[in-house]
């Protein structure tokens, strides 16, 4: 009995450890099933998330491709969310996983920047970001715990404006944030759904009275500082001056001059300008750049102006009385005048004796019956003559009478009023001249005068110092030539108009560049450049940058930078005609007596020798008869 009991409790035992592992194997399997089933559950609402996420974004690019449409996206960072998306835009894709290009792109200026962590973009390259720096920014943020203004005052401390960013829960909120520059908070958030703020806004048009910094160079007429008698404050004045006042409007900002102490009415070289814009210390330049020999134009703007410097030359003086016969006798006249003297001669020759008979070259070159025509004197009449004879007869008298008319009226024309000396057309003309010319050494080696093979140092004069050479042009000393801008000749021209005779005139034939483009020089990294130089545009459109030009020596009369005096020399016009007038007359009328008194002594000589021949011959023929 007791061992067939023992042995029933061993086999319930073993039926219970059965029991208990299938349990075991079936729980871990349900485990496993459920498990799976979580997974499976989780993996379809990640790819429903994931897809509602897609959306989402895709619907925020469109909206930001409706504010303003891109043609090439560039995507910073690996695995970039945006990558899917893009195919669905026929855009240019440029993907940089690296952060950089290293080199200098030449992107379109319709280039939207998609990047996938606020540090993505890590470009260096100095063009690049230029091109790329007005390109509108949508950061995608990994990293929640980085707020908005953090991000909004990163990009801002590099100049880059146009930023919006959205978060990971953007499929829930719909919220993308966007930085404003000129506000606190720095940033404002903005609904996918309402669509009625812009994502992307132009933050410059109104500065809010930020500062922009600019200096002038008081080159007049292009900017001249004055102190305002009312407010004391200084203020500039001048055709560039005016764009940037006016622009300083537009965009409500303030106008502050870096230096402080900057002396009214001291003149900087607009080369210093530049120097302070390349380093940063000014925003705009009140001052013009010239684009000759430069490889890099970012400091430069749109063309402001397009102009020439040439050379501002003296007039030349008026010719002495004695040398008025000299110019009024042409060579091509005098050779005119010489071939109807030998046809007259031929002519009268041929009338009278009615045959070529017996011509020789002396009866041509010296008949002295043309020569008296031709001069308006009177000469012997042959007893008689043909009707052919008198027509000769005629025509040389009309002839005399012309000729002789036309040089007096040159010649009294010429006594009243004497023409000016021959002008200066060359290089080599001014080496030959009085004048010297006189250029600033900064301006010398700008456009390369002393490597020009036609200029000579020993007539040009070198000036160090930039305001000592705008005062000595400005004092019209007329023993030098200086350089000078088309524009600001033009003010030289109105106040010559009031001395009493002009002393300088612009020379279009000696220059240092007949097409001189000149800009106004900005920062590198002017974030409202190309506001500025729109502004630039609408002003020459509408014609205000000629009406300031023209009305440039009114404002240097208002400022009293342009003394209302005479400075120049005129010459003193003789009462009347001196005996040293008439030297050149005098010494020709000697010299013709004397080759006069020789030809009457050869003629002497000649008549001796053929009268002493026949005396010979009729001897001969005597003594002959007589034997």
């Amino acid at each position: 009995m007791f061992l067939v009991s023992g042995s029933l409790q061993k086999g319930r035992a073993q039926q219970d450890l059965v029991q208990s592992f299938v349990m075991s194997v079936c729980g871990l399997i349900c485990a496993l099933l459920l498990m799976c089933c979580q997974l499976a559950a989780g993996r379809l609402l990640a790819t429903s998330n994931r897809t509602e996420m897609g959306e989402k974004l895709k619907q925020l690019l469109v909206e930001v491709s409706l504010e303003k449409p891109f043609n090439t996206a560039l995507v910073y960072g690996k695995d970039c969310v945006f990558l899917p998306l893009l195919k669905n835009f026929d855009v240019a894709l440029v993907i940089v996983t690296e952060g950089t290009t290293n080199f200098d792109w030449d992107f379109p200026s319709l280039t939207l920047i998609l990047a996938c962590g606020w540090d993505a973009d890590r470009e260096q390259n100095s063009r690049t970001l230029i091109k790329l720096q007005r390109a509108r920014r949508l950061i995608y943020m990994e990293n929640e715990r980085i707020k908005p203004n953090e991000v909004c005052g990163t990009f801002f401390a590099k100049e880059q404006y146009n930023i919006a960013m959205i978060y990971p829960n953007f499929e829930e909120t719909s919220l993308i944030y966007g930085c404003r520059n000129f506000q606190s908070p720095n940033y404002v958030e903005l609904k996918l759904e309402e669509g009625r703020t812009a994502i992307f806004i132009q933050q410059f048009l109104n500065m809010q009275g930020s500062d922009l910094v600019t200096d002038a160079d008081q080159l007049a007429p292009r900017s001249m500082l004055y102190r305002d008698p009312h407010t004391g404050e200084t203020k500039m004045l001048g055709y560039v001056a005016n764009t940037i006042n006016h622009f300083v409007q537009k965009v409500n900002a303030t106008l502050k001059f870096r230096s402080k102490s900057q002396v009214v009415g001291k003149t900087i070289y607009y080369g210093d300008i530049e120097k302070l814009i390349e380093e940063d210390l000014l925003d705009i330049g009140t001052s013009l750049g010239v684009v000759l020999g430069r490889s890099n134009l970012d400091i430069l703007t749109y063309p402001y102006l397009l102009n020439s410097y040439c050379f501002m030359m003296p007039l030349p003086a008026k010719l002495p009385y004695n040398q008025i016969y000299m110019v009024i006798v042409d060579p091509l006249v005098l050779g005119i005048i010489f071939i109807l003297f030998c046809s007259f001669s031929l002519l009268l020759i041929y009338g009278q004796a009615t045959s070529w008979k017996g011509l020789t070259l002396s009866q041509v070159l010296l008949n002295d019956k043309s020569l008296r025509g031709l001069l308006g004197q009177s000469f012997p009449w042959p007893t008689s003559f043909s009707k052919k004879l008198k027509l000769i007869c005629m025509l040389l008298c009309f002839a005399s009478v012309m000729m002789t008319t036309m040089y007096e009226a040159y010649l009294q024309s010429f006594f009243t009023r004497p023409p000016p000396e021959p002008f200066l057309r060359t290089l080599e003309d001014v080496d030959s001249s009085r004048y010297l010319i006189v250029i600033t050494k900064k301006e010398a080696d700008r456009f390369s005068f002393h490597n020009n093979p036609s200029s000579n140092r020993a007539r040009t004069k070198i000036v160090d110092n930039w305001s000592d050479f705008l005062q000595l042009r400005d004092t019209f000393n007329a023993s030098y030539i200086y350089p000078v801008s088309e524009v600001r000749w033009r003010t030289y021209k109105e106040q010559q108009k009031l001395f009493e005779e002009p002393s300088f005139y612009y020379s279009d034939d000696i220059c240092l560049s007949r097409m001189l483009f000149l800009c106004i020089p900005v920062r590198q990294y002017l974030p409202y450049r190309d506001l500025f130089q729109e502004h630039i545009q609408r002003q020459q459109e509408f014609g205000l940058t000629t009406f300031w030009i023209d009305r440039s020596f009114y404002d240097m009369v208002r400022l009293r930078l342009t003394p209302l005096e005479d400075f120049s020399r005129p010459q003193v016009a003789a009462e009347a005609i001196e005996l040293i007038d008439l030297s050149w007359i005098l010494e020709l009328y000697v010299l013709a007596l004397v080759l006069s008194c020789c030809f009457f002594a050869l003629e002497l000589c000649r008549g001796k020798k053929s009268s002493q021949k026949r005396i010979t011959w009729n001897t001969i023929l005597n003594w002959h008869n007589r034997n």
